[in-house]
């Protein structure tokens, strides 16, 4: 069977009927790309900028503010995305299991929160965890505490709270990936196993992990990308003023510090730039990282 090759003709009305989505493309992606990593050698407040070569690189190093959040970030990462896709598997495996019944109700339920609305959510979480709030009141009720939690008062029970929130949310997204991949998985494997005599928790991390490994890859790298990017939750849950990332930037994340630079305080929008440059280097690295861990060896 020969190639099919288009013609001259076709070449062209094919190019045509793309022209409109690649000029899109190029309008508000390709071109705001570009003009920020122009921008990212700018130095300057406002529109009053002149090109500054490394000096925005320099000042990265020298300023404690941006270490601050990076360092944040980098917490919220390596806590809470480990976290979050261990108990994604779980829920799962566990969801998995014909034999278990309300299935739909529990699936439906765990993945609800990730379809609800980032400010509707934040501001719950905000009353729930406040000092008054029912998670305190429940926990003094249930003799476990003695006096309520400073959740939105003290850096470390301020970042724990971020981190519940945030794997509250998102839990059920990666769920869904993991439910999918288990019920393309033959059943038969797991009867041979049993009928050899594997116990459960043989099956599960000889049979089912390494099945699921490709999935692993993807949600770790979607949610390692995600929590770099994190702004919502923090903007919203800890919010002292209408200034997120309290108490005392203890919260405050490269995201936030982006938005901050270039709106909320005076506009260092080549400073800025350069910030967001940082979280796209950090993806880079970090999933060039994870296909190198995920990779076949042989």
């Amino acid at each position: 069977m020969g190639k099919f090759r288009l013609g001259r003709s076709e070449n062209v009305y094919a190019w045509l009927f793309l022209a409109p989505a690649l000029t899109l493309l190029a309008i508000f992606m390709v071109y705001p790309i570009l003009w920020s990593l122009w921008m990212s050698f700018q130095t300057g407040k406002g529109v009053n900028t002149q090109f500054g070569g490394l000096a925005n690189i320099y000042r990265l190093t020298q300023d404690p503010v941006f270490l601050r959040a990076l360092t944040n970030t980098l917490i919220f990462l390596i806590i809470q995305v480990p976290i979050m896709i261990v108990l994604a598997i779980l829920a799962a495996v566990a969801l998995n299991d014909p034999k278990l019944r309300g299935r739909a109700f529990f699936r439906t339920a765990i993945f609800l929160p990730c379809v609800t609305s980032l400010v509707a959510y934040s501001v719950l979480f905000k009353s729930m965890f406040a000092t008054d709030g029912v998670v305190n009141d429940t926990l003094m009720w249930l003799h476990i505490i003695s006096s309520p939690i400073p959740w939105l008062a003290q850096p470390f029970w301020a970042k724990c709270l971020i981190i519940i929130a945030i794997t509250w949310r998102w839990t059920g997204y990666n769920m869904i990936f993991f439910l999918a991949a288990l019920q393309n998985i033959d059943r038969s494997i797991y009867e041979a196993a049993r009928i050899d005599g594997v116990p459960a928790w043989a099956r599960f991390v000889y049979l089912t992990v390494p099945m699921l490994k490709p999935v692993i890859l993807f949600t770790t790298v979607i949610s390692t990308i995600g929590t770099l990017q994190l702004f919502d939750e923090v903007n919203n849950i800890t919010a002292s003023g209408g200034v997120g990332g309290a108490p005392a930037d203890s919260t405050l994340t490269l995201s936030l510090y982006i938005y901050n630079l270039t709106f909320r305080f005076m506009p260092s929008l080549g400073y800025a730039a350069t910030v967001s440059y940082v979280i796209v280097v950090l993806v880079a690295l970090l999933t060039a990282l994870q296909f190198f861990v995920a990779r076949e060896r042989k």
